[in-house]
């Protein structure tokens, strides 16, 4: 005899389980904190894709193993396709004075289709781990000259992943970028209501803990956080451990 809902009684619905791109800085910190805080089963995914440093990956996995996220490390290396001063060290991290001056540039660190790559990988490792959600820090406001953090770009990846894996017949993908309109001190303010945690997140395009504070992204998050009212997490350690 087969069971039928009684009127009245609600129906249960199926966990959630998701898988968050983590890089290990601001935004995909926040993307984490704020998937845990909504879902009943998050992972993290890293891709270590061949950048000049990877000081952000073993920083941030300090903060993950404090929350006992599983996580997963995919190596795919882009430095064979090049054209981005985050892959060839030949060519230089660019270095400003102003955020003028590095809203006139376009910028050499965008590696040509990185976040379309990332969300790939990440949805097949997701359909081999049942998990139909995969959310990401993705943003415009501060980084316009990104095709690849746009709304349309996502929508896209979500209807071609939905297109191209058998899991989907089941379950259709989810690709979740909730800060894609936000400014990035509006995205550290939704951070601290969640009770986030960034002293162990890397920004910095120099390859050390200690930012530089001339690179894009140094001048984007002193920004951010001063628009955001706090001080940085980062720079509060830092400070304690008396190393500035």
């Amino acid at each position: 005899m087969s069971m039928q809902h009684q009127p009245g009684k609600p129906v249960s619905e199926p966990p959630v389980r998701g898988v968050v791109l983590f890089s290990g800085g601001i935004d995909s910190t926040t993307a984490l904190y704020w998937a845990r805080n909504r879902y009943d089963d998050v992972a993290a995914l890293t891709v270590d894709y061949g950048q000049r440093h990877r000081i952000e990956i073993r920083s941030g996995r300090k903060l993950l193993e404090k929350l006992g996220v599983e996580t997963a490390l995919i190596r795919q290396d882009l430095t064979q396709i090049g054209d981005s001063s985050l892959t060839d060290t030949d060519r230089p991290i660019p270095r400003f004075d102003t955020r003028e001056r590095l809203d006139r540039e376009h910028p050499s660190t965008y590696v040509p289709f990185r976040n379309g790559i990332f969300l790939s990988l990440a949805a097949a490792w997701a359909e081999v781990n049942n998990r139909n959600y995969i959310i990401c820090g993705f943003n415009i406001i501060d980084s316009p000259d990104y095709p690849d953090t746009r709304k349309p770009f996502v929508d896209a990846m979500e209807a071609a992943v939905n297109a191209g894996t058998r899991a989907s017949r089941l379950r259709p993908f989810k690709i979740l970028a909730p800060f894609i309109d936000k400014k990035k001190s509006e995205i550290i303010r939704i951070g601290l209501s969640l009770g986030a945690d960034y002293s162990h997140s890397i920004s910095c395009y120099s390859g050390a803990e200690i930012p530089c504070g001339h690179c894009s992204s140094c001048l984007l998050r002193r920004e951010a956080w001063r628009e955001a009212g706090h001080e940085d997490h980062l720079i509060l350690r830092l400070k304690k451990e008396g190393r500035i």
